[in-house]
């Protein structure tokens, strides 16, 4: 089995930062494409920011400037910094990680049980 722990979340005031940490753990092979997604009260599930195994990223247009994912392929661990918080930004942040696992041919994706940041104004 797999699983996606996250940790980090919490109250913040706005212009205030946060550091989100999601660590995988388990029978894991190779982890591919790692990423963080929200998702607000009564909004859908959005993409915030991924990485790739090699290090590229992306990220959505409200937190570009603001937010810095990365990761460390040695931890099977990614992380997402983010700065200047905004009332905006209040979700719950779910982790998610392309994954093969140790004896399978295929990746499949894994999700973490999600985190919740709550940015104050």
């Amino acid at each position: 089995q797999v699983q996606l722990v996250e940790s980090g979340g919490g109250l913040v005031q706005a212009g205030g930062s946060l550091r989100l940490s999601c660590a995988a753990s388990g029978s894991i092979f190779s982890i591919n494409a790692m990423a963080w997604y929200r998702q607000a009260p009564g909004k859908q599930r959005e993409l915030v920011a991924d990485i790739t195994s090699g290090g590229s990223t992306n990220y959505v247009d409200s937190v570009k400037g603001r937010f810095t994912i990365s990761r460390d392929n040695a931890k099977n661990t990614v992380y997402l910094q983010m700065n200047s918080l905004k009332p905006e930004d209040t979700a719950v942040y779910y982790c998610n990680a392309d994954i093969r696992r140790r004896g399978f041919a295929r990746s499949h994706d894994y999700w973490g049980q999600g985190t919740q940041v709550t940015v104050s104004s």
